[in-house]
């Protein structure tokens, strides 16, 4: 049985050692908190398995059993508890405790078992109970040491179960990995405090030391699906696993943290952010100045911020501020001044009347309207609506010559707004508002639509079409549209705007009902 011993113990002790030196190359990468305490705990649970096969072959001594408790008994299952703590906690505070409950128990208890005589030295060549070996006061240190021990590890696997309920992936590897370090830990308590067989004390000690190396191997392993995750911004140093986790939760916002996963989207349906710069309304003018590359697109956007932009805070409905003051649209002002400066825009031929093609039909296409058959309407009748109900949503103005191709001064935009959950409604009755105030006072607006997605509920689509940017200008300024862009801000987590060129386009009236 003692040679059995032996060599459980020298194989635990060769494990642990392979599985300090990943968790120390570990640590060169990636300087964790967990991963130093849990690199103290498996180079405490090696020396003592080393010393216990020793003890099994030439026999125990003073010196022996002092570094086998100090190791498998008090230093290992301490920093299992404490590399949890660090594993788990996201404030600062409850680290910095466990650090310092850490060292100072591990220092002063160290001390004081080195130095305290022993109570009997007579040891043979089986592992000696520590019962029968200390004295009072370390005893009792050792007992106080494996309750904080214990508490703290069945405390980081109640609160790692309540993170997995509502978290992410990063929640789940965090459970896997309590889930496995947390019953090793205990069983080692229980080897350590009460009467076991040395065999099942050994393979103990053993089991802890494959635990750690597992966990740091498998559900803690750096996450490698995407390089711009795991380096940072100068590409040769890896995220810590703790800035790699925010960063992936900015990267997910809308998705994961602004909606209740009953009304998510699915992924691929979902708009992404675009990769702008960040300004405020305020701020827009000094933006006049500065190349096309690098003018932001949004007008809630910072000036400096060269990621994605971030997404606000979702309100409920008592929270929610009042609409803000009416200010001056600052998205089109801003597009449509730089656009028109790049090229000259020929007013007069704007404002010169359109050939004579016939009826306004509200076709917008490449090449001249098909034929259309002779409903002999009488010389009074009006030239649209009598046969294309609706028809009236293209005024004369928007009659297009028979051309070859559309004009090239068209300029087109997409929205995708994610609205938040519970302000579908009033946001659709705010664009309806505006729809109709658009289709009624701006005759140099060719397409104003507003859609929803049918697979996802929370996503509104405006599609918009304009003569040129100074009709985009023009539309802008509209004290309609000043009132949408300034109430829909409480209604709103995200916007993705989409500057279009229109190459080729059919647009008739829209089929219409009477209300």
């Amino acid at each position: 049985m003692e040679i059995l011993v032996a060599v459980i113990a020298f194989a635990g002790a060769l494990l642990a050692a392979v599985a300090a030196g990943a968790l120390i190359q570990r640590l060169r990468d990636d300087p964790e908190g967990w991963l130093v305490a849990w690199t103290v705990a498996v180079v405490a649970l090696c020396l003592a398995l080393g010393v216990i096969g020793l003890g099994y072959l030439i026999g125990f001594g003073g010196v022996t059993f002092r570094i086998y408790q100090v190791t498998g008994s008090l230093l290992a299952p301490l920093w299992l508890a404490v590399g949890l703590v660090q594993l788990l906690s996201e404030k600062a505070p409850p680290r910095f405790l466990a650090w310092l409950a850490g060292i100072a128990l591990s220092f002063v208890s160290v001390v004081i078992m080195v130095w305290d005589p022993l109570k009997n030295e007579e040891m043979g060549r089986s592992l000696p109970a520590a019962s029968n070996h200390w004295n009072l006061f370390p005893g009792y240190l050792l007992i106080a040491v494996h309750a904080v021990a214990v508490l703290l590890m069945l405390a980081m696997l109640v609160v790692a179960g309540i993170k997995w309920r509502n978290g992410d992936e990063y929640d789940t590897d965090n459970l896997h990995a309590t889930v496995v370090i947390v019953p090793s830990g205990l069983a080692l308590v229980g080897a350590m405090r009460f009467a076991v067989p040395p065999l099942f004390t050994t393979a103990l000690l053993a089991v802890a030391g494959a635990a750690v190396w597992y966990t740091v191997l498998r559900p803690l392993a750096p996450y490698e699906d995407d390089d711009e995750d795991d380096f940072g911004p100068d590409g040769d140093e890896r995220l810590s696993r703790r800035e790699e986790r925010s960063q992936r939760r900015e990267e997910r916002v809308p998705r994961d943290e602004r909606m209740p996963r009953g009304d998510r989207a699915p992924r691929d349906e979902r708009p992404m952010p675009l990769d702008e710069r960040q300004m405020t309304p305020g701020d827009r003018p000094m933006f006049r100045d500065e190349p096309p590359g690098d003018r932001p697109m949004f007008r809630d956007e910072m000036p400096g911020g060269g990621g994605r932009r971030g997404m606000p805070e979702p309100m409920q409905a008592a929270e929610m501020s009042p609409p803000p003051p009416r200010r001056a649209s600052g998205l089109g002002d801003l597009v449509a001044e730089y656009r028109a400066g790049d090229q000259e825009i020929d007013y007069a031929a704007r404002m010169a009347p359109p050939p004579d093609a016939g009826p306004s039909t509200g076709y917008i296409m490449n090449g001249a309207p098909p034929p259309r058959p002779d409903y002999t309407l009488s010389p009074s009748a009006p030239g649209t609506g009598a046969v294309f109900p609706g028809a009236d949503v293209f005024t004369p103005a928007q009659q297009q010559p028979g051309s070859g191709r559309l004009s090239p001064t068209i300029y087109g935009l997409l929205t995708v707004f994610t609205i938040m959950d519970g302000a579908g409604d009033a946001f659709d009755r705010l664009a309806e508002a505006t729809v109709e105030a658009v289709r009624r006072g701006e005759p140099d607006t060719l397409v104003y639509a507003c859609h929803s997605v049918k697979s996802a509920p929370l996503q509104r689509i405006v599609y918009e079409l304009y003569r040129d940017e100074v009709a985009y200008r023009d539309h802008q300024r509209q004290p309609h549209v000043e009132r949408f862009v300034n109430e829909r801000q409480t209604m709103v987590l995200a916007t993705n705007v989409i500057e279009l060129d229109v190459n080729a386009a059919k647009v008739v009236p829209l089929p219409t009902v009477p209300y």
